[in-house]
C-alpha cells in the first residue's frame, strides 16, 4: 500500500504490511517527539486542521505532529463559526480550504461526512472522526500502543487477550479498532458492556470471522480476569437521544486500584481513548491507578503523536528525508 498523496478515511484501507510499514516509521519519530532533535522536513507545508466537533487530544495531537515535522497549522473549530452554518456544502468547503492547505485533518459529527468532504478536496484528507462511524488514527495509535505494551512485557500480538469495556455500541474508536484486529488471527477478545450498549453485530461478526475467540457479557470481574490488555471506553453521552438515557449508564463500570489488584492479571495493561470521565458519579478510571506500571493511557496519547507524524510523512512523501532536514534543539526540555 502506498500512502503518498492518498486520503485516509477508513482503517479498512490497511493491511498488515501497511501497518507494519507505518509503525516502523512511527518508531523513527521518537527522537523528534521527545525533542532530542528536530526536523524541518515539512518546512513551508500547511495543515488545515478542521474540527467541527469538540476535541482536545486529537486536534492538538494532529497539530503537534505537523509542527514537529516543521509544518504550520491553520485551524477552524465548531460548526457554528464556519460557513457550514450558513448553508455551505461540504464539497464547497473542501474546494475552498484545500486551496489553502497541503493536507487536511477533519472531524465532523455526521457519519461519512469526511468521505463526502474528501470528494471536493484537492489535497489529501485524514479522517479525525466522523460521528459514530470511524476514528482511523485513534485505532492505529491504539494498535501501536497494544503492540508496544505487549513488547514491554516480552509478549507479542499473538498473545493478546483483550477486554473491550464500556459503551461498545457508540464508541467509534472500538469500531475502528475491530477492523484492525480482524487482520490478525486467533486472538482472545472479551466484550463487556451493559446489554443495551453491546458491540454492534457487524463488528462481532467481523471478529469471529477472523477466527478470534469472542466472549460477550456484562460481568466486569470476569472480563478483567482474562485480559492482559483492558480497553475502557467512556459512555458516549453525545450519541444518546437524551441526557437522562446517558445518565443510566454513567459509572456503570468503574476501575480502581483495589479492583485492579483483586481481579486483573499481574501487569495487565489499562488503555482508554480519553477523555476519561472523572466526575464523581462516573469515575471510570480512578486517579489511584495513575502510578500503576500497567496504566498506559498517557503513553497512549504520546503514541498518537508518533503515529500521526508517520502518517503525515508518508502521505506527503517525506518519510525518507527526515534526517536530511535535522536541526539542533536550542531550548530547555522538560522540568528541572
Amino acid at each position: 500500500m502506498s500512502f503518498k498523496g492518498q486520503h485516509l478515511l477508513s482503517v479498512k484501507e490497511f493491511n498488515l504490511d501497511a501497518i507494519d510499514s507505518l509503525f516502523n516509521i512511527a518508531e523513527k519519530m521518537k527522537p523528534y517527539a521527545k525533542r532530542e532533535k528536530r526536523t524541518l522536513v515539512l518546512d513551508g507545508a500547511i495543515l488545515g486542521n478542521l474540527f467541527f466537533e469538540p476535541s482536545t487530544r486529537t486536534r492538538v495531537s494532529f497539530g503537534t505532529a505537523f509542527n514537529l515535522l516543521g509544518g504550520e497549522v491553520r485551524e477552524t473549530t465548531g460548526l457554528s463559526t464556519s460557513a457550514l452554518a450558513k448553508g455551505e456544502s461540504l464539497y464547497d468547503t473542501a474546494q475552498v480550504l484545500s486551496g489553502y492547505s497541503d493536507i487536511i485533518a477533519m472531524r465532523h459529527p455526521d457519519a461519512n461526512s469526511v468521505e463526502e468532504f474528501a470528494t471536493g478536496s484537492r489535497v489529501p484528507v485524514i479522517n479525525g472522526g466522523d460521528g459514530p462511524n470511524e476514528h482511523p488514527t485513534q485505532a492505529l495509535l491504539d494498535l501501536f500502543t497494544i503492540k508496544s505494551e505487549l513488547e514491554r512485557l516480552n509478549q507479542s500480538i499473538s498473545d493478546l487477550s483483550l477486554t473491550l469495556l464500556g459503551d461498545l455500541k457508540h464508541g467509534r474508536t472500538v469500531h475502528s479498532l475491530c477492523h484492525l484486529l480482524a487482520l490478525y488471527k486467533n486472538l482472545k477478545i472479551q466484550l463487556v458492556s451493559p446489554d443495551a450498549l453491546q458491540l454492534p453485530t457487524q463488528y462481532v461478526d467481523l471478529l469471529t470471522k477472523a477466527g478470534h475467540q469472542v466472549e460477550i457479557g456484562s460481568n466486569l470481574e470476569k472480563g478483567l480476569s482474562q485480559a492482559n490488555v483492558i480497553y475502557q471506553t467512556r459512555i458516549q453521552e453525545e450519541r444518546f437521544t437524551s441526557q437522562n438515557e446517558a445518565n443510566l449508564y454513567r459509572g456503570y463500570f468503574r476501575l480502581n486500584k483495589q479492583i485492579y489488584a483483586d481481579h486483573c492479571l499481574p501487569n495487565a495493561v489499562i488503555m482508554h481513548p480519553l477523555p476519561r470521565d472523572s466526575r464523581l458519579d462516573a469515575n471510570e478510571l480512578d486517579n489511584d491507578l495513575n502510578k500503576e506500571p500497567g496504566f498506559a493511557i498517557f503513553r497512549q496519547t504520546d503514541n498518537g503523536v508518533l503515529v500521526r507524524m508517520a502518517l503525515f510523512a508518508c502521505i506527503l512523501g517525506v518519510e525518507e528525508q527526515l534526517s536530511k532536514c535535522e536541526q539542533p534543539i536550542n531550548w530547555h526540555i522538560g522540568l528541572n
